[in-house]
């Protein structure tokens, strides 16, 4: 392990498909330890890193929580309560998922415009810190665009979260992965972040990001969920 790497926390990402694969070669290209975990064993697991993500280390999920002083949730979210939560008390939980019928079935619970989905994910895991980010991004964007910081036309990631501090250190990572971080606002504020608003899939500058969170309450979307939130309100 190289001194830079010995400084900086080790990450954990659970999910070893494109966007778990792209995010542990960015912060393994910035520095940092890095341990993932996928559906299959760890040895079958290492085949795939050895060639996605080389410098990863394969492990169990309960091995990458356990050892992991950041862990990114990048499975498909219909799997987010197979999560060992246990061992993520107290810890920094980044939420990296989003909800796809064509994978997680039809699921009213995860796509109830009343509750962003990190709200739910936050629910399951109560006494980690979790924190909304590269999930509007698609992975070729995110593989492809990482840039130092100043760099003109810089891409951005939004961030969500109800802890400052958690959001403070996602924001470094964000900003050392190779994106500019903005933030969007609460948990509750991530959903504009989610499946069916302008942002999501978006590849956006920061300024970029801004407007489009700008104009999330004025679009079909946001009037949809501002109009739920109104009737739970009401009810």
């Amino acid at each position: 392990m190289s001194d830079l790497q010995s400084t900086l926390p080790t990450i954990g990402i659970l999910g070893a498909g494109k966007v778990g694969t792209v995010l542990s070669r960015l912060l393994l290209a910035a520095g940092y330890p890095v341990h993932i975990a996928g559906s299959g064993s760890p040895a079958k697991i290492s085949l795939i890193i050895d060639v996605l993500a080389p410098g990863a280390v394969a492990m169990t999920a309960a091995d990458v929580a356990r050892t992991s002083d950041i862990v990114i949730l990048a499975l498909p979210l219909g799997k987010y309560r197979s999560i060992p939560a246990d061992l993520l008390e107290g810890k920094l939980v980044v939420d990296a998922m989003n909800y796809w019928w064509e994978v997680d079935g039809i699921r009213d619970d995860l796509n109830d415009p009343r509750v962003s989905t990190s709200e739910l994910i936050q629910s399951f895991l109560p006494t980690s810190r979790v924190v909304k980010a590269y999930n509007h991004m698609g992975y070729h964007d995110l593989d492809e665009g990482p840039t130092p910081a100043g760099t003109p036309g810089r891409k951005a990631i939004g961030i969500a979260g109800d802890d400052d501090l958690a959001l403070s250190d996602v924001a470094a990572l964000v900003d050392a992965s190779g994106f500019d971080p903005v933030l969007v606002g609460s948990l509750r504020d991530s959903i504009a972040l989610q499946p069916g608003s302008e942002l999501f899939g978006a590849n956006f500058t920061a300024s970029g990001v801004q407007d489009a969170l700008t104009r999330f309450p004025t679009t079909e979307r946001g009037l949809e969920v501002a109009a739920a939130r109104e009737q739970e309100i009401a009810a």
